[in-house]
């Protein structure tokens, strides 16, 4: 659950990265604390961090 998306705290377990295979690249953010936590999309399709701002 989130409660601020805009708070970081030191432990904090979430991630993103990268995944490329020969056809397609995948975005996935995880929560790796937490099993079954996570989701993807396509890399193209992901919000740019100036697009955040």
């Amino acid at each position: 659950m989130v409660l601020d998306t805009h708070t970081v705290a030191s432990g904090d377990t979430v991630v993103g990265a990268i995944d490329a295979t020969e056809s397609t690249e995948e975005f996935i953010i995880a929560d790796i604390a937490v099993d079954d936590a996570w989701l993807s999309m396509p890399a193209d399709d992901a919000p740019t961090l100036p697009t955040m701002r």
